[in-house]
Parts: C-alpha cells; structure tokens; sequence
C-alpha cells in the first residue's frame, strides 16, 4: 500500500489515516506533496494519486482511496483491531469520529494545525469555544463511559482523528478547564494522544521537513 499525504505540520487529514496505519502494523510506503505551493502547483502534484485532488489517498493496487475516514475504515477492514470489537462502543466510536470529519469548523479555521509554531495564547470566538466546549464533552462522556485511556478503551481511529485536536489545544494553549473540563480529564486525555508512539514519530518526521 502507497499512503500520499501533505505536509505533515500542517495536514491534520493525511495524519488520521497515517496514524491508523502504524498503529496497525501494515507495511505502507509513503509519499509526501508538499501544500501551499504557489499558483495551482499542490493540487497539479496531487491530481496523479488522488482524483479529488486533495491529500491524503491510499493506493493499494488498483483501488485508490480518497479520504481520510474512508482510508481508515479501508484499513480496518485489514486490521479490525482499529475500532473497538464491542458493537455499542464500536458504533459510539465511529459516531466520534464522523463528527470530527465533518464539524468543528470555527476551530479548524480559527486554530490551524501548525506544528512547528511555538505555543501562543489565541482569543477563540464564540463559534470555536463552542466547538470545544462540544469536544471536551464528548471526550469526557466517552472517557467515562469506558473507563479510558482512550475515547473507546483502547486506541482507536476515533482517537487518530482526535489528535490533530490536541495540537490544536497546545499550539494555542486552550484551557480546557475553561470550557467544561472541570476535573482535568479531557485535558489529559489530550496529553495521552500527543505522547503515543505513532504521534511521537509524525510529530519528529514534521519537524524536520523544513
């Protein structure tokens, strides 16, 4: 399997997949486009793996894939161990993760992933603290509900897309407690995420792309 992606400080969608991968264990070459090029050069570079034009895209033979849930529940179907084998935890955890893929969008537009960038304090609209505010609920209920470490118990895709969140909450130092966290769960939660092995190793290969 080939697993295209983008930038690795910046993409959160090429991460998810990326994550889901190495957790699994499944061999995978990688290629890397870099984002932001100038004029239409990043989605020219793109085009030839992925018909939508965007990252991230896995190619396993002649099957190509487009988009990060939908590569991820690709790689489940290989790896099973990805979602959690109870059926209610395993529907709670997709439903998480459905909602990160497709909400959330005052803080992705006011908070970008921006791994190499120092932590800084950022003033969120009333948009965005709702947006955390709804995450830091979910966490904690699904936390509650299964006794952690992670959002379903083990580690899960529902996790892998969850992390580029984290990042988010430490670039722009959101205090968790703040927004509903009244007992610190969430916000260590967020702590176990950014220290896994699969994020440690994006985290050192982002970092030294420049």
């Amino acid at each position: 399997m080939e697993l295209v992606i983008g930038t690795k400080r910046w993409s959160t969608w090429s991460m998810r997949p990326w994550l889901a991968i190495r957790r699994a264990g499944l061999p995978f070459s990688e290629t890397l486009v870099a984002l932001r090029q100038e004029e239409n050069r990043t989605r020219e570079a793109i085009l030839p793996h992925s018909p939508s034009g965007l990252v991230p895209a896995l190619k396993d033979g002649d099957v190509t894939v487009w988009d990060s849930l939908a590569i991820c529940e690709y790689l489940a179907e290989r790896a099973p161990q990805l979602w959690p084998a109870d059926p209610g935890a395993r529907a709670l955890a997709r439903s998480a993760a459905a909602e990160m893929h497709s909400g959330f969008q005052a803080l992705r537009q006011e908070c970008p992933m921006a791994l190499d960038e120092p932590p800084r304090r950022r003033e969120l609209s009333e948009a965005a603290q709702a947006n955390v505010r709804r995450i830091v609920e979910l966490w904690r209920d699904m936390l509650g509900r299964f006794g952690g470490p992670f959002l379903a118990g083990d580690w899960s895709i529902a996790d892998a897309f969850y992390t580029p969140v984290a990042t988010r909450f430490r670039t722009y130092q959101v205090d968790l407690r703040d927004l509903g966290d009244s007992d610190g769960a969430a916000g260590a939660y967020a702590d176990r995420l950014l220290q896994t092995p699969e994020y440690l190793a994006w985290e050192r290969a982002a970092l030294a792309e420049r």
